[in-house]
């Protein structure tokens, strides 16, 4: 039987073998929910840099939009920041455009993922497409939860929770402490997800941004059920898609 399990930060992937293995990259607030949102209404495929400059160089040489955040704030000089709505604007049709983002965590998070067998992007907003694509694989499982700044974040781990209950009995989800804790911070919270996840530093952080807006949305369970940025050669493409 597979086995799900989850690194609660990137800092801590030296300790896990990703080779052979799933690895489902999750930064609920916001950069995974950004990137599913964004394949979801047309673009074409996703250039996920660590780095504003190789941000910048993507946009030059690709020619595709380019979208970029710091510190929960939109990076000065990029087409959009790190928000769902960016890509949601009917004034600013983007159906057909390639995209490349950076953001504090989440893209840093991905580009020091990719020796696993595959890499995914996960968010409450396409859990219903990373369960199904985990069933398919049938590999053993790591959520990456990107946190923040390396730190432990409350809403990636209760991703992972939600998911360890979606996959469950398929996949061994009690053979990990850490998807335990996550099991059980997902039964607590699952019932009113928005009000349980106000108690989270980062939620805070961000709202205190204005960026409520954004907290909500991202809640939003299988939103875009059937989405899943999945990295392929250099960028993530929808895989229903592809």
């Amino acid at each position: 039987m597979p086995k799900l399990d989850i690194c609660f930060s990137p800092e801590l992937l030296p300790l896990y073998d990703l080779s052979g293995k799933v690895a489902v990259i999750v930064d609920i607030l916001r950069a995974s929910s950004t990137i599913v949102t964004a394949l979801g209404e047309g673009i074409t495929h996703v250039f996920p840099v660590a780095s504003l400059e190789e941000c910048t160089a993507y946009g030059q040489e690709h020619g595709c939009l380019t979208a970029a955040e710091r510190d929960g704030l939109p990076a000065p000089g990029f087409d959009l920041g790190n928000s769902p709505f960016g890509f949601l604007d009917a004034a600013r049709p983007m159906r057909g455009r390639a995209l490349t983002i950076s953001t504090t965590n989440g893209t840093a998070a991905l580009r020091r993922s990719l020796a696993a067998e595959a890499v995914v992007v996960g968010a409450f907003l396409n859990l219903a497409a990373v369960a199904d694509f985990a069933r398919q694989q049938q590999r053993d499982v790591l959520v990456v939860c990107a946190g923040w700044k390396g730190q432990f974040c409350l809403e990636d781990t209760v991703f992972g929770g939600a998911l360890a209950a979606r996959l469950a009995p398929d996949f061994d989800v009690r053979g990990s402490d850490a998807t335990l804790a996550a099991l059980h911070l997902w039964r607590q919270g699952q019932a009113d997800l928005s009000a349980y996840l106000l108690q989270s530093a980062h939620v805070r952080r961000l709202n205190s941004l204005e960026a409520s807006q954004d907290f909500e949305f991202c809640l939003r369970i299988d939103a875009y059920a059937n989405v899943l940025p999945v990295w392929e050669n250099d960028r993530l493409v929808d895989a229903a898609l592809n």
